[in-house]
């Protein structure tokens, strides 16, 4: 299923970052040229693989610092959907301990994913200011913030469409993560308010939740974004959740 983590193969690029294992699974790489395929040129498509790779990179380390903050130790996988943060284990002091984390401490787990990408993208809009470039902004759908142009004072193209896409990328994809549609970042911490709010049925109002609004995204990629992709993407997410409801048992 989507959104899980995929099995090890003899492809796999294995590093270590910040002291957190990570694994990039070839199929992220196939994933990130075919986005990237329309870029207009070799130097393009590098350049925005290594955007993509660069920015899901700093969000899951978003999430697995977090993790680490609560005696939570995790890896990283890059995969053909993305990024995934997988717990290993939990320690407090010296010792191993199963001590679940309570509803604020999973909200900031998940929040902290999306903004590490905003607080990358606003290092490099500072850092495009400061060197005497500009940064122009526009807004999506009347509301969302996206990146419009950006000229750095060297004059290497490149360099202003690196930063561009990674504002881009951090910017707007940071933002639709946080849409309550599970299982992205706005997924869980919708869960995990609601649980706060009704302890026994925040879990199935959470899904219900993410069914309207995979639904509803999935009709604004389609018809006011002309995003056949974000339509799918929506609509199974939505599917997802509403056999999850179908399969639930009591409060769940």
């Amino acid at each position: 299923m989507l959104f899980q983590s995929p099995t090890p193969t003899r492809f796999d690029l294995n590093f270590s970052f910040f002291g957190i294992p990570v694994r990039v699974h070839p199929l992220f790489w196939v994933i990130a040229v075919l986005f990237g395929s329309s870029s207009g040129g070799i130097v393009q498509l590098v350049t925005w693989v290594v955007v993509v790779f660069v920015s899901i990179l700093i969000h899951e380390l978003g999430h697995a610092l977090a993790m680490r903050r609560y005696g939570i130790s995790s890896n990283i996988i890059l995969h053909f959907s993305g990024g995934l943060t997988v717990p290993e284990s939990m320690r407090w002091g010296s010792g191993l301990a199963s001590v679940a984390l309570t509803p604020n401490q999973e909200i900031f787990i998940s929040l902290a994913g999306p903004f590490s990408g905003f607080l990358l993208a606003a290092f490099a809009i500072m850092g495009t200011l400061v060197v005497g470039g500009s940064v122009t902004m526009g807004t999506l759908l009347l509301v969302l913030p996206v990146p419009v142009n950006v000229v750095l004072p060297f004059g290497v193209a490149v360099l202003n469409s690196f930063v561009l896409n990674l504002l881009w990328v951090n910017i707007f994809w940071g933002i639709f993560n946080l849409v309550p549609v599970y299982p992205l970042d706005g997924g869980h911490v919708t869960r995990y308010v609601l649980l706060k709010a009704d302890p026994l049925n925040g879990v199935r109002k959470s899904l219900w939740v993410s069914v309207i609004a995979g639904i509803s995204f999935a009709l604004i990629g389609f018809f006011l974004l002309g995003s056949t992709y974000m339509a799918i993407l929506f609509a199974f997410l939505a599917f997802q959740s509403y056999q999850a409801l179908q399969s639930s048992v009591g409060g769940y």
